[in-house]
C-alpha cells in the first residue's frame, strides 16, 4: 500500500512504524542534521557585524540575511531571490529527484532525527510501538506516553520559541520570556500557537506533511526522466525475487523478498514498484537492503541511487553531463545574486532635474537647476546626510534640507545647484553630487545640468 493517505478497508489511518537501520547513509543523514539543528537552534544569536545571521520580520517589513539588512526597497531582490531558487528546484529536482525532502527538508530532519529518535528511546523500535499502541492502557503505556508526549511539547516549545526569535528578534524575544506576560500577550500566544502546530505535525501527521501537504513530491512527476538520479530498486538484478535454499545460495535474483525495505520506510511504500510520488529519497531502504546484502554475500546496491537509464544499461551511478551542466548552472545563477546582494549599498538616492523649469540666473553670473532628491536609508541605524558636489566651484543651496534620516526609511529633498557660468560651454552639463555621511562619501551620482552658453 502506497503512503499516500494509507488506510485500512474500513477507512482508518494506517499507521507507520518504520524500522531503523543505522548503516552508512544513515550516518551521514545524522551527521548533516546534527549541523542543521546546531544552526538552527544557535542562528538567532548568531551576529555578523553586529546583525543578526537571519531574520524575517515580516511585521515591521525587516529582514536580514547573512548580516545583509533588506528593508521593503529591496524588493526586487526578494524576487529575484525567488526566481532563483524556483530555477534551482527544478534543474536540481532534474538531476537528483526529491533528495532535498530526504537529507534538508526541516520537516525530514526533525520527523526522522529528532522526535523519532525519541519515540523510539522512550517505546522502542517500530515493532514494540505496535505492540504498545495495541495493548491495554496499564501503568507502563501511561508512563511511556506521559513522557513521550511530554518531551515531543517540549522539544516543539523550543522549535517555536526558535522560529519565533527569526521572526521578531532575539531581543524581543527575550522580553517575552523574561518580562510579564500581560506585556507580551500577542507574542506569548504566538509561542503557544506555534509549540501547538510543530507538536501536531510530529505527534499526529508525520509523514502525511510529504505525502499529501506538501506539494513538492508531485512535482516529481513532470521534471524527471529516464536519466534522474533517484533511491531505486536495481530490478535487472534483484528480479525475479528469490529466496534462499537450503545451502544458502539464492534460487532466482538477488532480492531474497525480505521486505525489509518497505519496513524501514516512513512513507510505507515499496521501492521494487518503482519511483513514487511519496518517496523522500531518505536512503532508509538503501541502509536495510545493503544490510542484508551484506549477510547472504552479495553486492551491495541492490537498491542504491540509480537513474532508469543506470538500471537498463548496467552502469554505475556517476555524475553525467547533464548532472554537472545543471549544477554549474545552478552554482552560477547563486553567484550572480550574491553578487547584487553584497555589492548593494545600504543607502540609495536618487536625483530628477525639477520640471517645468530650464535654468534660472542667480546672483555673481550662477546659474542654478532646482531638483529633487529621493534618499533611502537600508542602514539598521540612523544617519545624518548631505550632498556636496564633486567640483568644489559647484554650489548647493538647499530648499529642504536632508538632515537625520531613521533606519529603513527615506526622505524627499529639494535643493538647487548653482554652477559659475564661466564653467558652463554647452547647453547641457553632467555634474557629479556625492552623498556623504560622516565624511564619508556613500555614494556618487551623475546628474544633468541646463544652462545656456556663453554667460
Amino acid at each position: 500500500m502506497n503512503g499516500l493517505l494509507a488506510a485500512r478497508d474500513n477507512g482508518e489511518r494506517k499507521w507507520m512504524y518504520p524500522l531503523i537501520r543505522k548503516g552508512t547513509y544513515y550516518k551521514w543523514r545524522s551527521l548533516l542534521s546534527y549541523v542543521y539543528l546546531v544552526l538552527f537552534f544557535c542562528g538567532p544569536f548568531i551576529k555578523i557585524k553586529g546583525q543578526p545571521l537571519l531574520l524575517l520580520n515580516v511585521i515591521d517589513r525587516h529582514f536580514v540575511i547573512l548580516g545583509q539588512v533588506f528593508w521593503p526597497q529591496d524588493i526586487y531582490l526578494f524576487m529575484l531571490a525567488s526566481l532563483v531558487l524556483i530555477v534551482c528546484i527544478v534543474l536540481f529536482t532534474v538531476a537528483f529527484g526529491r533528495i532535498f525532502c530526504g537529507w534538508i527538508c526541516p520537516q525530514t530532519i526533525f520527523m526522522e532525527m529528532v522526535f523519532r529518535k525519541i519515540e523510539v528511546w522512550i517505546e522502542g523500535d517500530g515493532n514494540k510501538q505496535k505492540k504498545l499502541n495495541a495493548a491495554a492502557w496499564d501503568k507502563e503505556k501511561i508512563r511511556k506516553k506521559v513522557i513521550k508526549h511530554g518531551l515531543f511539547l517540549l522539544v516543539s516549545f523550543l522549535i517555536a520559541n526558535t522560529f519565533l526569535a527569526y521572526i521578531i528578534g532575539r531581543e524581543s524575544l527575550l522580553k517575552i520570556i523574561l518580562e510579564p506576560i500581560s506585556l507580551h500577550w500577542v507574542g506569548f500566544s504566538s509561542a503557544c500557537v506555534f509549540t501547538i502546530v510543530f507538536y501536531m505535525v510530529y505527534s499526529q501527521v508525520r509523514e502525511l506533511v510529504c505525502t499529501v501537504i506538501c506539494p513538492y513530491g508531485r512535482l516529481q512527476g513532470v521534471l524527471m526522466d529516464e536519466h534522474t538520479l533517484v533511491v531505486a530498486y536495481n530490478e535487472v538484478r534483484g528480479e525475479p525475487r528469490g529466496k534462499l535454499d537450503k545451502t544458502g545460495l539464492i534460487v532466482k535474483g538477488d532480492c531474497v523478498d525480505c521486505s525489509l525495505c518497505v519496513a524501514v520506510c516512513p512513507t510505507g511504500i515499496d521501492i521494487r514498484n518503482g519511483t513514487q510520488m511519496e518517496c523522500t529519497n531518505c536512503t532508509a531502504c538503501i541502509d536495510a537492503c545493503d544490510e542484508v546484502m551484506d549477510k547472504i554475500h552479495k553486492p551491495r546496491n541492490l537498491i542504491g541511487y540509480f537513474s532508469e537509464d543506470m538500471v537498463r544499461s548496467k552502469k554505475k551511478p556517476s555524475l553525467n553531463l547533464r548532472m554537472i551542466g545543471y549544477s554549474s548552472v545552478i552554482t552560477i545563477i547563486m553567484l550572480v545574486l550574491c553578487y547584487f546582494i553584497f555589492s548593494r549599498t545600504d543607502m540609495d538616492i536618487t536625483i530628477m532635474r525639477g520640471s517645468g523649469m530650464l535654468y534660472q540666473e542667480q546672483p555673481h553670473r550662477f546659474i542654478s537647476n532646482i531638483y529633487n532628491a529621493d534618499i533611502t536609508n537600508k542602514a539598521n541605524f540612523s544617519r545624518t546626510v548631505t550632498l556636496k558636489a564633486e567640483d568644489p566651484d559647484i554650489k548647493i543651496q538647499y530648499i529642504q534640507p536632508p538632515g537625520i534620516i531613521t533606519k529603513g526609511n527615506d526622505i524627499k529633498i529639494v535643493f538647487f545647484v548653482l554652477i559659475p557660468g564661466s564653467k558652463i560651454h554647452s547647453f547641457k552639463t553632467d555634474v557629479r553630487l556625492q552623498l556623504i555621511s560622516g565624511n564619508k562619501v556613500i555614494q556618487t551620482v551623475t546628474t544633468e545640468f541646463v544652462a545656456p552658453i556663453n554667460n
